[in-house]
């Protein structure tokens, strides 16, 4: 694990199912990060039925798109409960708005941008199939159930979420384009986006963590 002296703050995207939860864990465990995700936080404060929580949750129900402010409010109110120490940010910020409403509240020194082509996304998700009551997840092409369709502890059915059915996942995809490149444009205008591109987890990581070694041993 790599110390750090200064605080580093960093940020992660990436399309959804860009690997962007292994390759968070993976950094937070190698360089002592704290990992923030957006939709944990998300998920934390409807559970526990918060006032902006509440205001979600009918945004959501109604299919409608949480609006900006909200989110920012909520997700900046857990960075400052951080306090002064180093973090990966996961999920957010989504828009350009959002991006300059972290901006305002503390300092970004690192956008990571895990770049993995949309077809191979696509082939991802849509042959990703979970047992729901573990949240346990099986991908048919590259870590399959023993039995086809069963969950290897219990034996119980896998089902396919709706997230990952071909329609939904090529409106996510789509969703991310029109919403986020903007962001990742943002950052590279401020120097801050770095880039790594592949199609498998595994082979993008190492670039990953030798990019950020060097980083980080340039900030002691």
């Amino acid at each position: 694990m790599t110390s750090m002296h200064k605080i580093f703050r960093a940020v992660i995207m990436g399309p959804p199912g860009s690997g962007k939860g292994t390759v968070s864990a993976r950094i937070t465990k190698s360089f002592a990060l704290t990992h923030l995700s957006s939709g944990d936080i998300l998920r934390a404060n409807i559970n526990a039925k918060t006032e902006l929580g509440l205001l979600m949750k009918s945004c959501i129900d109604q299919g409608q798109l949480v609006p900006d402010d909200v989110i920012s409010r909520l997700i900046l109110s857990d960075l400052r409960g951080l306090g002064q120490c180093s973090w990966l940010l996961d999920g957010f910020p989504r828009t350009v708005p959002q991006a300059e409403a972290l901006d305002d509240a503390c300092s970004v020194d690192l956008v990571v941008n895990l770049n993995v082509p949309f077809q191979t996304i696509k082939q991802r998700l849509t042959s990703r199939w979970t047992h729901l009551p573990s949240g346990r997840v099986y991908n048919t092409d590259f870590n399959p159930p023993k039995v086809s369709g069963l969950d290897d502890v219990t034996g119980e059915p896998l089902v396919q979420r709706d997230d990952d059915s071909p329609e939904t996942v090529t409106r996510r995809l789509k969703s991310y384009e029109t919403q986020t490149e903007p962001v990742l444009e943002y950052y590279r205008c401020k120097g801050l986006l770095q880039s790594f591109s592949g199609t498998e987890t595994n082979k993008i990581w190492p670039h990953v963590e030798e990019f950020l070694r060097r980083k980080l041993s340039s900030l002691k």
